[in-house]
């Protein structure tokens, strides 16, 4: 057996890879990672109806077909535990014009036109989901899980439902199928495809001795009724501890290797506007983890600020919806909730780059990284990257000792200027890798005024 040792390589095969953390950078100099904040579009979905209160709120989102279903909590007047809490449904064929449909479901006031899919203690913070597994029954093809405080029924935790359509509901069994925790926020679920199991990230209270924080866990399961003891996410040593009231984690479309998570950031400390009825004050973070435990926290800065709106400094406002939906081949887009506790609290849509949540940065003085050595499939670089008019990337294919390989040297490569999401790189006179592939290389950027968000070999 060989004793051979060397520098880990890193096999990213033919995976599309983000530039959200540094696990592919090596040797820096004046480049860094950039965080992007997304772009705020116009207001898709607003208090309209009677059953629906000021704290609505608690939005999910995915793309089902045809149209964009959305999910968010009604009327919550008895707070957590009350049977009157709701849970209501819309619609939208484009992920900007919404519609409440009346589904005739529940009875609300004497009256079953509405758009309410549940009636009762989950509806506080009901998350649903399209269940991608292979294994999905035709009656459980949605599921979601609800918090219940009735310690009557079944006892206090999280319970699981399921749906044939998305809209008509029942519960998989009667007690709650996830118990350790606090969960009095928007609990969320979902098929991981990768690991061929279900995925739950759920809200408990972080305790030490001084104080308690609310914080993510994360467990798993096979079959959504029995699932692994939660484990709370990890982060690396002397980060302050911050209070994430959600979570929003979600699997990046594309790149599904890499876990994204968009907490809504609490300063329960503050308060901005005197009249507001409750104190704290929100942003939203960015987050990412490539095994879903572990978190890098690679951008402490808010991913998006309240901002100039004055509605939007009070406690439960800057909330990202779960969900990343891709509605064009561009950009991503995803949601975010305004005005909580006014009378026109509201939902608004986001948009960013397409696997432009951050980016590998130089300014115009110029800069360079090196990668890890890396093992990769295919024979063509492609990048998602942007520069200025005067900026410029070259790229150099090195061996994994950082000697240019014959044909893919600096020198070889035209400087790529411009804004693509899909450029193939090519050096001259060698148009293809595929004399490297599955073989150890390093990458080397020479860049100037540009950003790549993301690089795939394939």
């Amino acid at each position: 057996m060989s004793t051979e040792k060397g520098p880990i390589v890193r096999d990213i095969g033919s995976r599309v890879e983000l530039f959200v953390d540094d696990w592919l950078m090596d040797e820096t100099k004046r480049v860094s990672l950039k965080l992007q904040p997304p772009v705020k579009r116009e207001v898709v979905l607003q208090r309209s109806e009677a059953w629906e209160d000021t704290a609505i709120g608690y939005y999910t989102v995915f793309q089902d077909g045809d149209r964009v279903r959305l999910y968010y909590r009604g009327n919550n007047a008895g707070g957590e535990g009350s049977e009157d809490a709701l849970t209501c449904y819309a619609e939208s064929p484009d992920g900007v014009h919404f519609t409440k449909p009346n589904l005739n479901l529940v009875e609300w006031n004497g009256n079953s036109e509405n758009n309410i899919i549940w009636r009762g203690v989950e509806a506080h913070n009901v998350a649903p989901f399209r269940d991608t597994s292979p294994d999905a029954r035709p009656e459980e093809q949605y599921k979601a899980l609800g918090f219940s405080e009735k310690l009557a029924e079944g006892g206090r935790g999280l319970r699981a439902l399921c749906s044939p359509d998305g809209l008509n509901w029942k519960r998989m069994q009667d007690g709650p199928v996830l118990t350790q925790g606090a969960f009095d926020s928007l609990n969320i679920a979902f098929w991981d495809a990768l690991k061929g199991q279900y995925r739950c990230y759920s809200r408990f209270f972080e305790k030490t001795e001084t104080q308690s924080a609310r914080a993510i866990q994360s467990c798993s399961s096979d079959d959504f009724l029995h699932w692994t003891d939660p484990m709370p996410n990890v982060y690396r040593p002397g980060l302050p501890r911050e209070h994430f009231y959600t979570n929003a984690t979600v699997p990046c479309p594309g790149a599904p290797h890499i876990y994204l998570s968009f907490p809504k950031r609490y300063n329960h400390r503050r308060k901005k506007l005197p009249k507001h009825p409750v104190n704290g004050i929100s942003d939203a973070a960015f987050m990412s983890s490539r095994d879903g435990v572990h978190w890098d926290r690679m951008f402490r800065e808010a991913w998006v600020r309240p901002g100039l709106d004055q509605r939007n400094w009070g406690d439960r406002s800057s909330m990202p919806a779960w969900g990343i939906l891709e509605l064009n081949d561009e950009e991503f887009t995803m949601y975010i909730s305004e005005h909580t506790r006014f009378e026109d609290t509201r939902l608004r849509r986001l948009t960013l780059r397409r696997h432009g949540f951050a980016s590998a940065h130089a300014g115009p003085d110029g800069g360079e990284f090196t990668t890890r050595p890396l093992r990769f499939t295919g024979d063509q670089l492609h990048l998602n990257y942007s520069t200025s008019a005067f900026g410029f990337i070259q790229v150099e294919v090195q061996d994994i000792m950082g000697g240019p390989l014959p044909g893919c040297s600096l020198d070889e490569m035209p400087p790529l200027y411009g804004d693509e999401l899909d450029r193939t790189v090519t050096w001259w006179p060698r148009p293809y890798l595929t004399d490297y592939a599955g073989k150890p290389v390093r990458f080397r950027f020479v860049m100037e005024d540009a950003d790549v968000f993301s690089m795939q070999v394939r």
